[in-house]
C-alpha cells in the first residue's frame, strides 16, 4: 500500500516539477513562422529536438510516464488516475512558484488544499475502509 502511494507521488512529482521547466524552455517556438503547415511543423519539431534545455526536462517527464505505466499493473485505476493527476497539479503550482512564476492566488492555494484533502480521502477509502 505504501509503495503504491509513493509510486504515485513520484509520478506526480516527475510530471509536475518538469511542467513549468518545459514551458519556460520551449519559449521561442511561437517565433517560428513558415509559409506552409508542413514546413511549420518540421521547423517547430527541429526547434524542440535541437533544444537540449527542452529535451532534458521532457525526458524526465517521460520517465514519469513510464513509471506510471508500470505502476498501473499494481494499482487500481480508479485510484491511480485521480491521485496522480491531482498531485501533478499541486507539484506544478509549487514548482512554478519556485521558478519565478507569480505567487499562487488565494483561490489556487485553497484548491491545492482541497486537492490534497480529496486525495487523502480517496486513499483512505480505498485502503482503510475497503481493506480493514
Amino acid at each position: 500500500m505504501l509503495n503504491e502511494a509513493l509510486c504515485l507521488v513520484c509520478v506526480s512529482a516527475l510530471w509536475g516539477l518538469t511542467n513549468p521547466i518545459i514551458k519556460r524552455n520551449s519559449k521561442g517556438i511561437k517565433d517560428i513562422n513558415c509559409e506552409s503547415n508542413i514546413r511549420q511543423f518540421w521547423s517547430e519539431l527541429k526547434f524542440l529536438v535541437t533544444n537540449l534545455n527542452y529535451l532534458m526536462p521532457m525526458g524526465i517527464n517521460q520517465l514519469g510516464s513510464i513509471l506510471y505505466f508500470i505502476a498501473l499493473q499494481h494499482i487500481d485505476l480508479t485510484l491511480s488516475v485521480p491521485v496522480a493527476n491531482s498531485l501533478t497539479f499541486v507539484f506544478t503550482a509549487i514548482s512554478g512558484f519556485f521558478l519565478g512564476e507569480c505567487l499562487p492566488r488565494r483561490g489556487t492555494i485553497v484548491g491545492i488544499c482541497c486537492v490534497l484533502f480529496g486525495t487523502i480521502l480517496c486513499c483512505y477509502d480505498k485502503y482503510i475502509i475497503e481493506n480493514p
